[in-house]
């Protein structure tokens, strides 16, 4: 059975904490929701903001407003109370708009109708209908969101189902029943959406949840698995208070969990990087532990763990990650043993030939005891992969350095005002000769950056590609005070890949530093392979 993916992140999600979209952002998610295979993108609300009307203007502008598959949605309320839909701005706004699709919502909850709206359920039911009326005597296909639909069931089940009932009447195309306040669980969904479905058997219904107690996607798929083949929802479930429910956690939940047709097959592997690509629009810190595709989905780090999956990865594996484009990870820690390590070797496609001979298993047995050290001087290795190999190979006695440091220096002036200068001054035995280097930076860690590359580029070209992608800073030891330790992360990238290091000291600049050097020195030790 085919479910249509209704995605409203570029309105519903939008109303969450913290995220504000420009034109440009909306327009770029719109893009890559499309290419993805959504079958309806609500835009936004046309009629309440000048943000939003630019939006579909810009769209209808770019032909077919802007989409090659998904249907573009404009969102809207019923009439106003005492008023004609013909002369609604916010139904006039979504004609003008050059939609062929309408979402509107509408009360289905008498409590709503009587303190929100303050007006009678008689007019509540007009304006239904007459909104709807109005959107299909202009051609357009309408979705009607019966808004706080199971609440109001609960409450008042007669005047719940007559507001579904006015819908049809209105000539409605499909009616999606909204979880609003986000506190149903999965059983309630299930037999309010049994029963509904039952009086209506023609009509077409969805499933609108928010995510207030947890269940939001456990409730979408409760209502599909009853009859609902519209599924409204957001990517990475942003929206307002708790979000809506996540398409992220849905899509693959039903595509192979159940074996109903969304995405394509092939789509849904770019799942991941659809995630990922939304949070840094909106300019999210990503969440490592979102199901399907957060960065530690799949990620292993007791050793029994990476032991049996080594065997076969059904053992603690719901899905095989690349069905939604998403990888294994191999995590070193003090839980390590000699699975992890193995399988973290082979992870980095290097094999373990450092420990083929004899000896593998007391040298490997060294790397655990070494980083189970380091782990209890405030280091972690499950983000600093390369910091992890790099370790390994020394303890291992196959590592030559490219470089070492003989010392460094920092300046950081501030004049009267308020201008910050920061020199860093290195020295570094390079192939047995001494380089001396100075350089200006951006701050004392930017400096000491541009200084190691300026000493190194003659003597390794390829570094000039390396660039740094994140730099975190974590206190580790926090009841130390001003004396504490920290520990610094980096992320580095050279187009192709990208790779974490690790730093931790009593002082913030010792720590970038063992950061920086070691990102540098992974690049040589990749670029020599």
């Amino acid at each position: 059975m085919k479910i249509l993916v209704f995605d409203t992140t570029l309105r519903d999600g939008s109303q969450g904490a913290g995220i504000a979209f420009t034109v440009e952002d909306k327009i770029k998610i719109a893009k890559a929701l499309d290419s993805f295979g959504i079958s309806y993108i609500e835009g936004g609300w046309p009629g309440s903001n000048p943000k939003d009307e630019l939006f579909f203007s810009q769209m209808k502008k770019l032909g077919s407003l802007g989409l090659k598959n998904a249907k573009l949605t404009a969102f809207s309320s019923t009439r106003r109370k005492g008023s004609k839909a013909s002369e609604d701005e916010s139904l006039r706004a979504i004609v003008k708009s050059g939609v062929k699709t309408a979402c509107i919502f509408g009360k289905s909850w008498d409590l709503h109708v009587k303190y929100a709206l303050k007006t009678t359920n008689e007019e509540n039911l007009k304006m239904i209908f007459e909104s709807v009326a109005f959107l299909k005597s202009k051609k357009l296909e309408v979705i009607f969101d019966a808004e706080h639909y199971f609440d109001g069931y609960r409450n008042n089940k007669e005047y719940a189902l007559e507001t579904v009932r006015t819908a049809v009447d209105g000539g409605v195309d499909t009616i999606c029943l909204c979880e609003t306040n986000g506190g149903m669980l999965p059983s309630d969904i299930q037999s309010i959406v049994r029963k509904t479905i039952s009086l209506f058997p023609k009509v077409r219904f969805g499933i609108h949840a928010h995510n207030d107690s947890g269940c939001a996607v456990a409730n979408s798929i409760a209502a599909v698995e009853e009859g609902c083949i519209m599924v409204q929802g957001t990517i990475n479930g942003i929206g307002e208070r708790c979000g809506n429910a996540n398409l992220c956690s849905i899509i693959p939940a039903l595509e192979f969990k159940r074996n109903y047709e969304c995405i394509s097959k092939k789509n849904v592997k770019k799942l991941s990087e659809l995630s990922r690509y939304v949070d840094e629009i909106a300019n999210l810190v990503t969440d490592d532990s979102r199901p399907y595709v957060g960065n530690n989905a799949f990620a292993h780090k007791a050793g029994m763990h990476v032991s049996a999956i080594e065997r076969n990865p059904e053992t603690y594996e719901h899905i095989n990650p690349a069905l939604v484009g998403n990888e294994r990870r191999i995590l070193i820690s003090d839980l390590s043993g000699k699975s992890n390590i193995v399988s973290k070797f082979n992870e980095m496609k290097r094999g373990i030939k450092d420990t083929d001979d004899g000896n593998a298993s007391e040298k490997i047995k060294k790397v655990i005891d070494i980083v189970k050290e380091k782990e209890n001087n405030g280091y972690q290795y499950e983000n600093a992969d390369a910091s992890f190999f790099l370790i390994t190979k020394k303890a291992l006695g196959s590592f030559k350095p490219f470089f070492s440091l003989v010392c460094y220096r920092l300046i950081v002036e501030k004049d009267s005002d308020g201008n910050i200068v920061s020199e860093a001054a290195v020295k570094l035995d390079v192939r047995g000769k001494e380089e001396h280097t100075v350089a200006e930076g951006n701050g004392p860690v930017d400096a000491l950056s541009n200084c190691l590359r300026k000493a190194l580029i003659k003597y390794y070209p390829d570094i000039k590609n390396v660039f740094l992608m994140d730099f975190k800073v974590r206190v580790v030891n926090s009841t130390a005070n001003t004396a504490a330790k920290v520990r610094v992360l980096i992320e580095s990238s050279d187009a192709s890949r990208n790779w974490g290091t690790i730093g931790v000291s009593e002082n913030i600049i010792d720590a970038s530093w063992q950061a920086l050097s070691d990102s540098i020195e992974y690049k040589l030790l990749r670029s020599k392979k």
